[in-house]
């Protein structure tokens, strides 16, 4: 996929906010210090177009960016772990349950999980609530330069099992440092826009 255009478009809490270009669209749902940002940043070959920041739950918003005028990356609300005010975190539930219930132009998801660790509650629920709604979700777990590769497999099987998945090689491994699953990722969001590259 060769990355023409790659601009943050806007963030938004109501549906009236989100952009109405009827493009398809891509979500990424994960633990507040996963990675979603990085994640976003090196697939497009941008340095810092997605904030990052030191502070988990720094995405309080969904945020669009356009990619190529032709689709957008929709980062989401991370979930778990930011020290936030439970009233904070009702009204990133409500709006994820908006997102997802409401908007027709949701391809799939991509749920990063830290290949570090085994799935942690808000990864298991996540998944089984993306199930149950029947959105098409690819598992990606990041960090994979933070473990010596021979551990690789270990570690995907114990994300798998955590999340129900039938086979550990569904998940894709990935990192935003040595760009470790970019080519991968590239592909599998080809295939599920069905558009040229």
């Amino acid at each position: 996929m060769i990355i023409r255009k790659a601009e943050y478009v806007c963030s938004a809490v109501y549906l009236e906010q989100y952009p109405m270009t009827g493009w398809p669209e891509i979500a990424l749902a994960g633990r507040s210090n996963v990675g979603k940002s990085s994640l976003i940043n090196k697939f497009l070959g941008r340095r810092n177009l997605a904030r990052t920041g030191n502070t988990p739950g720094k995405t309080q918003t969904l945020n669009f960016y356009n990619i190529n005028d032709q689709w957008f990356w929709v980062d989401l609300p991370g979930y778990g772990y930011a020290k936030v005010p439970k009233a904070v975190k009702a009204n990133w539930d409500q709006m994820m349950n908006r997102y997802f219930s409401k908007r027709e132009t949701l391809r799939a998801v991509v749920q990063i999980v830290d290949i570090r660790h085994a799935p942690s509650d808000g990864d298991k629920t996540m998944h089984e609530w993306l199930l149950a709604r029947g959105v098409p979700t690819l598992v990606v777990a990041t960090k994979v330069d933070k473990i010596t590769k021979g551990h690789w497999q270990k570690q995907l099987k114990l994300i798998a099992q955590g999340l129900g998945l039938p086979d550990w090689q569904l998940i894709l491994p990935y990192s935003a440092e040595t760009g470790e699953g970019v080519p991968e990722l590239h592909q599998a969001v080809e295939e599920i826009l069905q558009i040229e590259a």
